[in-house]
């Protein structure tokens, strides 16, 4: 297989970013080449570039998830265009997506749907809720309570909902980008262990840089509005056919036993970490290895290395460990214990 351009790493390691690819135009064949997927899916890179400024590991994210058939964390402060940022993701990509606002008195059903009695015909029937839609963006997910964010739980596990004891299913492809503030705790639920491991990635979005921050004022000074994505020139480039073409090419992808004994190393170090009190469950690592092979396929290999498994262990692993209520006094965080563990944990050559 040909060598193709490198996606931007998620994490620091020894790759180089490159810039992508001009766009392309989507494929439109149920069985896109691999070669048109990929450079379609790179593509969004640069298209979503026309509205977001920066942020181009969290692209790059969104994108692996998709691949993987997972789901996505943003986490950020507000106004670093974590909702922008998976608007024009779903423009780019030429999915229906809907927006759900958490919020304290939010129901079940109002994610789910629920059964709505039809007085003229003397029947319930089922009124599908907005969790069925191709790209759902659960904004600000930790205001809602617990019993609101579990309504998701069958959804992203399952790809199908279940009311009135009949199951219904989910379009595919099926994604949710959640987002939540990490600074601002008063009125929010903390989402439970269980519901976290649902996530694939939990990607952090930073603050700009100067010369990021300046080039949003300059847009807006130009007239730029960030609730038209069609004025900024946002086109669909890449579609489901393309994700399909992909997902089948990365299940061929090989993995030697030495990438998936250092995947199975690496999990382990976490659970024997003094500073952690859990550490990644073997899901964990069946997730890691499904991130990683997504890596290697959009950088143009047909084979997974020990550095397509460092550059995703971060946003892979992150939100599946609890640190130890003395650790976290002592400044360690998820982020530093899981840099240490791939330090420390011998990679095959």
């Amino acid at each position: 297989m040909t060598e193709q351009a490198a996606p931007t790493p998620l994490t620091k390691t020894d790759a180089t970013p490159v810039d992508a690819p001009a766009a392309v135009p989507p494929s439109t064949s149920a069985d896109a080449p691999a070669s048109d997927a990929r450079a379609a899916l790179t593509a969004l890179r640069t298209e979503i570039a026309k509205a977001v400024v920066g942020q181009d590991a969290a692209v790059t994210g969104l994108v692996v998830a998709l691949l993987c058939g997972g789901h996505v964390l943003l986490e950020g402060v507000p106004g670093v265009a974590k909702t922008l940022l998976v608007r024009t993701l779903s423009t780019a990509l030429s999915l229906e997506t809907k927006r759900i606002q958490f919020t304290p008195d939010l129901m079940p059903g109002d994610v789910t749907g629920s059964l709505v009695y039809d007085a003229r015909t003397a029947e319930f029937s089922f009124q599908p809720g907005p969790v069925f839609t191709n790209l759902l963006l659960a904004d600000e997910i930790n205001r809602t309570p617990p019993k609101t964010q579990a309504s998701l739980l069958e959804a992203m596990e399952e790809r199908q909902v279940t009311v009135d004891g009949e199951p219904r299913k989910l379009p595919e492809p099926f994604l949710v980008a959640a987002t939540q503030n990490p600074v601002e705790y008063e009125g929010t639920y903390p989402l439970p262990e269980a519901q976290l491991d649902r996530f694939l990635l939990k990607l952090v979005l930073p603050l700009p840089t100067r010369e990021q921050e300046f080039q949003v004022l300059a847009r807006h000074a130009a007239g730029f509005d960030p609730r038209d994505l069609a004025a900024a020139g946002v086109r669909p480039v890449a579609g489901p056919a393309d994700v399909a073409a992909a997902r089948a090419e990365i299940a061929k992808l090989t993995v030697s036993p030495e990438v998936l004994a250092y995947i199975v190393d690496l999990c382990r170090a976490t659970r024997q970490s003094p500073s952690l009190s859990i550490g990644v469950s073997p899901r964990g690592a069946t997730a890691l290895l499904g991130t990683s092979r997504a890596w290697a396929w959009l950088a143009g290999r047909d084979y997974v290395t020990p550095d397509d498994v460092k550059a995703l262990a971060l946003p892979t692993l992150r939100h599946r460990v609890q640190l130890r209520a003395e650790a976290e006094m002592e400044g360690v965080t998820a982020d530093s214990v899981i840099q240490a563990v791939l330090t420390q944990t011998p990679a095959p050559r």
